[in-house]
């Protein structure tokens, strides 16, 4: 059953806000996936934050427009499912992992602000540390030095310590 005018603007304005807050849109071919494969997928991208959906090419296509990731309607053709993600590289790893283990989920095109990539491109992309991993290697390289001249300050005492007890041990044996 089709969309009547309403739904289809409806489905635009959904489609417009969530692209308004995206960092990266990943687009792959679903054709011949069965239903509980796309099931598992839906609940791996819901888990990631991704917004996965199914959706009429030409509906994406005006609710990209006028948007910085126009230049992937050029890419918009043929059965896809459309990952949209506010961390640049969750949308490309859950479809990609997914795509690895399923060969009949094939990936197609992908885009960041102002910036439309291949396949190769979103392969790059989803193997690129997530933010939050970005963060923790930072903060482990940041919290380094400290933690090592805290080691250092506390070895003063501890080997001031160690010297007293073989003094000790020293006139005890003699």
């Amino acid at each position: 059953m089709g969309l009547n005018l309403d739904d289809k603007k409806a489905v635009v304005a959904e489609v417009s806000a969530e692209i308004a807050n995206a960092q990266s849109i990943i687009v792959a071919e679903y054709r011949g996936l069965e239903v509980g494969d796309i099931t598992k997928l839906r609940a791996k991208a819901r888990g990631a934050g991704v917004y996965l959906r199914v959706l009429k090419n030409t509906l994406v296509r005006r609710a990209v427009a006028g948007t910085p990731f126009e230049g992937l309607k050029e890419q918009l053709v043929g059965p896809l499912i459309y990952g949209i993600s506010k961390d640049p590289v969750s949308a490309a790893k859950t479809l990609h992992e997914f795509a690895k283990s399923n060969d009949k989920l094939v990936l197609k095109a992908g885009a960041m602000p102002n910036y439309v990539m291949d396949v190769n491109g979103v392969k790059a992309l989803a193997t690129m540390p997530s933010r939050e991993e970005l963060l923790s290697k930072l903060l482990g390289t940041m919290q380094a030095p400290i933690t090592q001249f805290v080691r250092t300050l506390n070895e003063v005492p501890t080997k001031f310590v160690r010297g007293l007890a073989a003094v000790r041990d020293a006139k005890q044996t003699a």
